[in-house]
């Protein structure tokens, strides 16, 4: 039988429910999001970009799918070039923060994360996301404000042990590494900022930089303050 795109669309995200046809607007409402999700993606990238998401049955299960040991605290995760959305943790999202997520791991899926550092790829990612999400900074980035006027500042980018599953400041340390990738795109325009995440796979962060990575962390420092105290 010949389906549509749509129509097949919906149909795998019925299967990855367990096919229980209750459940079917659920699906049909992340596959509406996906599309939209993909279009904004793919016109900051200046590429196709397919919608490609797949609702697990539950945290368990998405984290079986997706090889790790634990999906603590993450509402979807990027793998085997789909977006899983775990669906305990997606459900408690906003309409906002779901578009959010859906657009921050589908650029995961189509721009790659290979040889970046994590606040390149987390941080380019909800630059992604966030662009016309129509969001106030120090909204989006609420946990890192509360710590910005308390004179907690930041000494250095997020490493990766920041964005683990579960790690204690995991919120500040997506907000931190987006606000990195916004002040670059502030001060060199979105091309360039597009530009560096491909060039930093090929040749290295340290290269692919325009400017030294010490006068990055102490414009980033700065524009911190300037956004969120």
């Amino acid at each position: 039988m010949v389906v549509s795109r749509r129509a097949a669309l919906a149909a795998l995200l019925v299967f990855a429910l367990g096919c229980a046809p209750e459940r079917a607007p659920e699906a049909g409402d992340l596959q509406r999001r996906a599309e939209r999700a993909a279009v904004r993606v793919a016109a900051i990238l200046g590429q196709p970009v397919r919608p490609s998401v797949e609702l697990a049955e539950n945290a368990a299960h998405a984290a079986r799918t997706a090889g790790v040991d634990s999906v603590e605290g993450l509402a979807a995760i990027a793998h085997d070039g789909r977006v899983i959305v775990i669906p305990e943790n997606y459900a408690k999202l906003t309409p906002t923060g779901r578009d959010v997520v859906l657009a921050h791991e589908l650029t995961h899926v189509a721009a790659g994360t290979g040889g970046l550092p994590a606040w390149l790829y987390e941080g380019f990612a909800d630059y992604v996301a966030y662009k016309d999400a129509g969001l106030a900074v120090p909204v989006a980035a609420a946990e890192l404000a509360t710590e910005i006027r308390a004179g907690q500042v930041p000494r250095d980018l997020p490493d990766a042990d920041a964005f683990a599953p579960g790690a204690a400041r995991l919120a500040q340390s997506y907000q931190e590494a987006w606000l990195a990738c916004r002040f670059l795109a502030a001060r060199f325009g979105e091309d360039r900022l597009v530009r560096l995440y491909r060039d930093a796979r090929r040749l290295g962060v340290e290269r692919a930089l325009p400017l030294p990575s010490g006068e990055l962390v102490a414009g980033w420092r700065a524009y911190l303050r300037e956004e969120l105290e």
